[in-house]
Parts: C-alpha cells; sequence; structure tokens
C-alpha cells in the first residue's frame, strides 16, 4: 500500500487555503482528509487548517475506530467537534465571520471503507482501473441539476457553481453524508475542487492510472491543472492498494 498527498496554491491565488493530511492509528487504520477554506483575512486557511488539525489529531489519539457503525459515529462526532471550533473561533474573531471550509474523507480498515463530505471537495474510488465519484457536491447548482432545472453541461459553466449549500463553520450543526463502499478498491483518491474545475475524470483516471509513482502521479495532476490556468488552490490525497490488500 502506498500513499501520498500534495497541495499547491494554484496560478492566481496569493496564498493557500486547502489543508491535506493522511494518518495512520496504532491499529494499522488509515484516514485520508482534504479541505478546502474559505473566507476573507486569511479565514479560509485558518479554517481548513483548524478542521484538518482536529480531525487528524482525533484520528492519531484513537487506536482503533470500532465496528462500522462506531466508525460512522466516529467521524460524524470529529466532524461536529471541528465545525464547533470553526463557531467559536468565528465568535471570538468576528473579522474572520463568513469563514468556514469543506471537508472530504475516507477511512479504510480491514473491514471496511467509509467516505464522508461536506461541500463541494471530492471523493472517489479507483476499482478496474475506473474512476468513480463516491460523494456528492453540496452546491447549489448540483441541487438544480438534481431537481432537473440545469443540465449537466449548463452547469458546468454556470456563475453560482461555487455557491455552497453546505460547509463547515457556517452554523452550529453540521450535517456529513456518509458513504459505505465495497473495500475491494484498488485505489482512494479525494481532491478539492481547484482539481475537478480544471480536469475532467477521465484525464484525472488517465494519470492514476499511469506507471508512474504515486507522488509522480499527484504533481502529474496539479501540473495539469495549472497548465490549464490553475485558477484555485489544488489539493490532492491518494492511496494506492496492493491486488492482495
Amino acid at each position: 500500500m502506498e500513499y501520498s498527498y500534495l497541495t499547491d496554491p494554484g496560478k492566481v491565488r496569493d496564498h493557500n487555503e486547502d489543508s491535506v493530511t493522511i494518518v495512520k492509528n496504532e491499529s494499522g487504520e488509515i484516514l485520508l482528509a482534504l479541505a478546502d477554506g474559505m473566507g476573507g483575512h486569511k479565514g479560509g486557511e485558518i479554517a481548513s487548517s483548524i478542521a484538518i488539525t482536529h480531525i487528524g489529531k482525533r484520528f492519531m489519539d484513537t487506536y482503533k475506530v470500532g465496528q462500522k457503525e462506531d466508525a460512522i459515529k466516529f467521524l460524524q462526532e470529529i466532524v461536529s467537534e471541528a465545525n464547533m471550533l470553526l463557531y467559536k473561533y468565528v465568535e471570538d474573531n468576528p473579522e474572520s465571520e463568513g469563514m468556514g471550509t469543506t471537508i472530504v474523507m475516507a477511512l479504510l480498515t480491514d473491514e471496511f471503507l467509509l467516505y464522508g463530505n461536506i461541500g463541494d471537495s471530492s471523493g472517489y474510488a479507483i476499482k478496474k482501473d475506473k474512476l468513480y465519484k463516491i460523494t456528492n457536491d453540496h452546491t447549489l447548482v448540483n441541487l438544480l441539476v438534481k431537481s432537473g432545472e440545469l443540465t449537466e453541461e449548463q452547469a458546468k459553466d454556470h456563475p453560482k457553481k461555487n455557491v455552497l449549500m453546505r460547509a463547515l463553520g457556517a452554523n452550529m450543526t453540521v450535517e456529513m453524508d456518509i458513504f459505505d463502499v465495497e473495500r475491494d478498491v484498488k485505489g482512494i483518491f479525494l481532491c478539492s475542487d481547484g482539481l475537478t474545475g480544471m480536469l475532467e475524470d477521465s484525464q484525472i483516471e488517465n494519470v492514476l492510472n499511469s506507471d508512474l509513482s504515486v507522488d509522480d502521479k499527484l504533481q502529474k495532476l496539479i501540473n495539469k491543472a495549472n497548465n490549464r490556468g490553475g485558477t484555485d488552490n489544488i489539493s490532492v490525497a491518494y492511496l494506492k492498494k496492493e491486488e492482495n490488500e
């Protein structure tokens, strides 16, 4: 099993509001987590950092997440805690009002694989060399697509495509979607919309299926996004499983 992550400010932004980590606890369970912050006065940078730091530490301090039902509760719990930390930060620092962050996670144990997300950062699974999006974007545009008011093509260039319907730090309570995925995947891939806004899923799939090393694959994805404009921060996290794992 190999895994790595990479984050890049892109070509337009002067600072990086994304945070990403991959952590393993003492029992060998692995958590991938990625956050895309938002808000002025470096608010997004602070928001994503608070969320990822808390989530990573809580996981590292947990020897084993338990059965699947326990793990689902654990993921919801640590995200709720991160949400309250952000909410309290804004209360204590009024100039940061409006700051928040997306979150997407994948938890891999010997028994199961769970994904969770809030916002529009994406979680994918690679199975038989095909890339499958697991998470659903919590955006206004995605809501309009689901209701039939917009087509997928219209959604791509819609002026409100980045309007989030859910984010960490926006309210005192937050609901995270959880996805139970078959464990027999070839890989787990998370990314911020700085990548998906620049590249099609098929282009991401081609890079992940190439013969490059895990680190070189991530660097190539970031280079491709930057070559197409790099209009946002770009973050990626990737875990490649061996056939018998």
